[in-house]
């Protein structure tokens, strides 16, 4: 099998994808190999923990969206 013929075959499957009204969209994500990776999420995970321990209302809310949560797994 030749590259060409895949090459044909993505062709024809990419076009299938867009006749139904779909389009490719690339997304870049943190890579999470990356040495630093670990520590900078725990890094930024204290500032928005330090963040969010002075609003009552956003705490308020996170406790009220907790009780509302039964049968999600169901």
């Amino acid at each position: 099998m030749g590259t060409t013929s895949v090459n044909a075959r993505v062709r024809k499957h990419r076009e299938a994808l867009r006749i139904a009204g779909l389009r490719p969209v690339q997304i870049w994500v943190p890579d999470t190999r990356r040495r630093g990776f670990e520590q900078e999420c725990r890094r930024q995970c204290l500032l928005a923990s330090q963040a969010n321990s002075g609003d009552a209302s956003l705490q308020r809310f996170m406790d009220q969206a907790l009780l509302d949560v039964d049968g999600w797994t169901e």
